[in-house]
């Protein structure tokens, strides 16, 4: 799933491709797609782009009628040019036209959100006014980059819970997500399985540098891009690197371990034994404690 830089990086591109243009049409073509029914995703026909933005992972395309447009891509969706305008494209589920001046006149863009996979729960809602006063945005955490390190770690410290899911938990913390959480925890030397609020003040240090560490250079990774890119190819220390050597140091020598795994139906923990749990692996079962 798309994060933080991710999300916010294609922000960056939507505006400098998108400046000054004006809604001339938007096409539902999924109606599972819509997740609100007032005001109608066509209110914003004929006003011009205000903004386009980030709230975590969710984009938000801002109009000056007032009307803002979420867009939420989840683990599949992707938001993209759409040169071929095609009535049926695959994996569819809304298409926004925009008019915008050209050297020669006016000219047409379209841009389609898809999703690919199985999951179908990315889409798009609208509202007029102030969107982060509205679900999904209003049930959000403050965002991970802009906490201090006293704020995330009073807000880590009333989590009595395991380490790697507290940070992907967007009402905790927003913007973060599988990756950066084995990214962010494997910098800081802790184990995934910490309960957050026994963290001592030197480990919260540590996860706090790691986590603005993490984030940015991660952004700045995602700017030189054209696109979105696939987890896989995105740069890391620990995430999707099982079984390979472990990047880290035990004081000033550089750590001998490999990369370790727990597994889950939905998503991956990735950790080193001896840079992250004093040598000790991890169960896969969720309730059970380290294997002896």
């Amino acid at each position: 799933m798309p994060e933080m830089p991710e999300v916010q990086a294609h922000a960056e591109r939507m505006t400098a491709a998108l400046a000054g243009a004006e809604l001339e049409k938007f096409e539902l073509l999924n109606f599972a797609g819509l997740k609100t029914f007032n005001p109608p995703p066509d209110g914003a026909v004929g006003a011009k782009l205000e903004s386009i933005g980030r709230r975590a992972k969710s984009l938000l395309i801002g109009f000056d009628n007032g009307h803002t447009h979420v867009v939420h891509l989840m683990q599949g969706g992707r938001l993209r040019p759409d040169p071929k305008r095609s009535k049926k494209p695959r994996n569819g589920i809304a298409r926004w036209v925009f008019t915008m001046e050209g050297p020669d006149g006016p000219v047409s863009e379209a841009w389609l959100l898809t999703e690919a996979g199985t999951e179908r729960k990315a889409g798009v809602w609208v509202f007029d006014g102030d969107p982060t006063e509205h679900e999904p945005l209003s049930k959000l955490g403050p965002e991970a980059i802009d906490l201090s390190r006293d704020e995330f770690a009073e807000l880590l410290g009333a989590q009595s819970r395991r380490l790697h899911g507290v940070l992907r938990t967007q009402g905790v913390v927003s913007g973060l997500g599988r990756m950066l959480a084995n990214e962010i925890i494997f910098r800081a030397g802790i184990s995934p399985f910490a309960n957050a609020s026994k963290l001592s003040d030197d480990e919260y240090d540590r996860l706090h540098e790691s986590m603005i560490a993490a984030v940015t250079e991660a952004t700045e990774h995602e700017r030189t891009l054209d696109d979105i890119g696939k987890s896989i190819d995105r740069p890391s220390m620990v995430h999707n690197r099982s079984g390979e050597p472990c990047l880290g140091k035990i004081g000033r020598k550089k750590c001998t371990d490999t990369i370790h795994t727990v597994e889950y139906r939905k998503y991956t923990v990735f950790y080193c034994p001896t840079h992250q749990t004093s040598g000790k692996i991890l169960a896969d079962n969720t309730t059970s404690k380290f294997l002896k």
